[in-house]
């Protein structure tokens, strides 16, 4: 996998023209001049993608304990203010073209956590399916909820099931977050069921290949994404989606989560417009 830069905000511009949201609706309506002295690390138009936007989005969202700490708040104050960024980033990107985009909330290595900030976390979570969803459905949102459930309450569990089957039938952006998830658990439990159904006699070994193991998969009928944002400023993807990253491009961000905004977010874009995916191609 190719070195990605770090943070596109912190490379120079010199002479490029008009503002990130300017150049990105010019790419998208194919009335952008090349720029007459582009940055080494822009490709040529005839390489970039021939949609500049991602389709999908997946955002590891880092950073907000020590965005708390650099304030000289509570850690507390740093995963309230997380919560509170995540509605922004959602219309951002759905302002941007985005169709799908998923969103690492909870780990299944996060309870390994002091147990007052993973109660915190469980707060947080029951707070934006009581109080966001209504919200989310009138800008016609889809709700998915992945990860194993069986380890929160039967009342969190409600609410989750309650906000999938209120947005089901939206055709807008669809938001998944990942709430208990784990990249190596998502390929166990695909792989668990695959045993299962030849035990059952309903699906024989040969019949298992990729497209078997993708179908049961959490993100099972959802494009896989094409960009990972990670903020915070560490370089991993953390067991994050293991199987669905195979071809996704990296973008990573010294940025605290509860400061990434839109202008970042379009910087993100913007480096992404400027690989090559080639899929093992030439």
């Amino acid at each position: 996998m190719s070195e990605v830069p770090a943070d596109s905000s912190q490379q120079p511009s010199a002479r490029r023209t008009g503002t990130l949201r300017e150049r990105l609706k010019a790419r998208l309506t194919g009335s952008v001049e090349k720029d007459k002295a582009p940055s080494a690390a822009v490709t040529s138009t005839s390489e970039r993608p021939a949609n500049d936007v991602p389709r999908h989005i997946a955002i590891i969202m880092d950073g907000n304990h020590r965005w708390a700490k650099n304030k000289h708040l509570p850690g507390a104050a740093g995963h309230r203010a997380g919560a509170k960024n995540v509605k922004r980033v959602t219309k951002c990107c759905a302002d941007h073209g985005v169709r799908y985009l998923t969103l690492f909330a909870f780990s299944t290595e996060n309870w390994s956590r002091p147990s007052r900030e993973v109660n915190l976390l469980l707060e947080l979570m029951q707070g934006v399916l009581e109080d966001d969803v209504a919200e989310l459905h009138e800008n016609n949102v889809r709700l998915v909820i992945i990860g194993d459930r069986s380890a929160f309450s039967s009342d969190l569990q409600s609410l989750m099931e309650n906000a999938e089957k209120l947005t089901a039938d939206n055709d807008g952006m669809t938001l998944s977050i990942a709430i208990n998830y784990g990249g190596r658990w998502d390929i166990t439990q695909a792989a668990r069921r695959l045993g299962e159904e030849v035990a059952a006699g309903t699906l024989s070994p040969e019949e298992i290949d990729e497209s078997a193991v993708e179908d049961r998969l959490s993100l099972a009928g959802l494009p896989g994404p094409d960009l990972c944002v990670r903020t915070g400023g560490d370089r991993r993807i953390s067991n994050f989606l293991l199987w669905d990253f195979a071809y996704t491009e990296l973008y990573f961000t010294e940025s605290y989560w509860p400061d990434f905004d839109d202008e970042q977010l379009a910087h993100a874009i913007e480096d992404y417009a400027t690989r090559q995916r080639r899929f093992g191609r030439r």
